[in-house]
């Protein structure tokens, strides 16, 4: 049974968006003796658990780095493997997600995914754009650098087509060239595994997010690791450049 929604007067302290690097897939099967395709078994077990735990805890959007641009350089039949895995898991999921209203989208170059891939994304994102209230986003061949390229050459072609004005560039013209247009910035980014580096994910999106990061193994990861991190976040003071006192009238009272 889901646990319930944090009461309203919480909901301050949850983070709107959840972005997650999930690693650690190929150390947890090793430290096993297993096969490295195993820990990627084990790691698609803990998408359902953190995806139904974000939900559970308040999030209402859940964006998992997947596969990234750079990903493809890795052994072939392990490339192979999660391939595999991924159109497994988007068939085995469809009828949960449509029953649970999860709306899943998905952000990176997924037109040069698998075409068996692609016709799962499609008919998935097909069956549940009409959901509002949570939103799971895969980042798939997904790298920060190839999305500001491709956004670079979007908005150039707006502006020779005239939809967009170059004197008047800004930032929010430019976002919504970017593969999260629509989006929320996320609030929280967490990698799992114990490295201390954000590997070309939302580079530009996490500007001003807060960052988690926790030894757990990606296959490892559960509902109370996700909640020991939220929890993290509502302690920190987000200020967005300005000052403790503006953020907190009540702060310089106290002095």
């Amino acid at each position: 049974m889901p646990s319930p929604s944090p009461a309203p007067a919480d909901r301050a302290s949850i983070p709107r968006h959840v972005a997650i690097i999930m690693d650690g897939n190929g150390r947890w099967a090793k430290q096993r003796g297993l096969p490295r395709i195993e820990g990627h078994r084990r790691g698609v077990e803990a998408v359902r658990t953190a995806t139904y735990a974000a939900r559970d805890l308040g999030v209402r959007t859940l964006t998992l780095y997947a596969f990234s641009a750079e990903n493809w350089s890795r052994p072939q039949d392990e490339v192979g493997a999660l391939m595999g895995l991924l159109e497994l898991y988007l068939r085995s999921e469809l009828k949960t997600f449509v029953r649970d209203r999860v709306r899943l989208q998905t952000i990176g170059r997924t037109a040069d995914l698998p075409d068996g891939v692609q016709r799962r994304l499609a008919e998935t994102i097909d069956a549940t754009r009409s959901f509002s209230d949570y939103t799971l986003v895969l980042a798939l061949n997904y790298g920060s650098r190839t999305e500001v390229v491709d956004a670079a050459r979007s908005y150039a072609s707006a502006v020779a087509m005239g939809r967009e004005k170059l004197n008047d560039s800004s930032w929010e013209a430019f976002s919504r060239h970017l593969y999260t247009a629509g989006m929320p910035d996320p609030d929280l980014v967490i990698r799992t595994s114990g490295e201390s580096r954000i590997s070309n994910f939302l580079l530009l999106q996490a500007a001003y997010a807060e960052f988690y990061f926790t030894p757990v193994l990606w296959p490892d990861f559960t509902k109370a690791d996700l909640a020991a991190a939220i929890a993290d976040y509502a302690r920190r003071e987000r200020r967005y450049g300005q000052t403790s006192e503006q953020v907190r009238p009540d702060a310089a009272a106290v002095k």
